[in-house]
């Protein structure tokens, strides 16, 4: 694991195009940036926000924590290379938002977001993510992330994507939210209809039979009686007829047999 000072952002952008910024006051480090960032909003020079960077590819960490070293409002207090060690920076650094990778060499990014809610409940989680999988957006929002950047993306903006969502935001690259919209519209296009009872789920003859003499008013007893069964195997009959019928009582599987012409 490995700690970052700000000492080291400092020394980092010493030599960056940023020194254009130097005796500038507030400006310095993110020229034209600071001049349109109120000073109500999280993430002041003076107190950046913090970022836990959780990813198993250190070419990949190094460039996102340079991203985020280079603009004076975010700041990476610490990173983690793995589940293992991601968990127990969680619980010994103080954070703001955790920029985590779903798929760690060792377990899934999704138990950190999980861990998460537990142990920083009031920490912002921002998945980072070289597959822009709908499946995998939905379930990460499910459990508490408010940002999901793909690493390939045009769109990518790591300090930005920190910004937004410790201000109250959420932060999606505009090609996977138009993706999701239009899974969105497909899903509610048309209202779902009932599922009718497939051809191969037709009653057996016994289970007519059966059937008839609930419709007859006969109880359990009467019916294996008449019928030479067990009371058990009626009730098994019973609950198969409920099943292929989608009833879930005997009045409902005599009157949906009638409508039907079942027997």
């Amino acid at each position: 694991m490995t700690i970052v000072s700000t000492e080291h952002r400092m020394a980092g952008l010493s030599s960056g195009s940023h020194d254009s910024g130097a005796g500038e006051g507030p400006l310095v480090g993110h020229g034209s940036l600071a001049s349109v960032w109120p000073d109500f909003l999280v993430g002041q020079t003076d107190h950046p926000v913090r970022v836990l960077l959780v990813d198993d590819d250190a070419h990949i960490r190094l460039v996102i924590a340079q991203e985020l070293m280079a603009d004076p409002r975010t700041l990476v207090v610490a990173q983690a290379s793995s589940l293992r060690e991601g968990r127990k920076a969680i619980k010994q650094h103080e954070f703001d938002v955790l920029l985590v990778d779903l798929h760690l060499g060792d377990g899934e990014g999704f138990e950190l977001l999980d861990y998460l809610k537990t142990v920083r409940p009031s920490a912002e989680a921002v998945v980072i993510s070289v597959m822009e999988n709908e499946d995998e957006v939905l379930r990460a929002f499910e459990l508490g992330a408010t940002g999901y950047l793909g690493k390939n993306s045009w769109f990518g903006n790591y300090a930005q994507a920190v910004l937004q969502v410790v201000n109250g935001g959420a932060s999606i690259t505009p090609t996977l939210a138009r993706r999701l919209l239009q899974r969105f519209d497909k899903t509610h296009a048309d209202p779902p209809k009932r599922q009718e009872p497939a051809e191969a789920e037709l009653l057996s003859d016994r289970e007519k039979d059966v059937l008839r003499m609930v419709a007859g008013g006969y109880t359990t007893a009467e019916i294996a009686t008449n019928l030479r069964i067990s009371t058990m195997t009626v009730n098994t009959h019973i609950r198969n007829i409920y099943r292929k019928l989608q009833v879930r009582t005997r009045a409902q599987a005599v009157r949906f047999a009638s409508l039907r012409g079942l027997f």
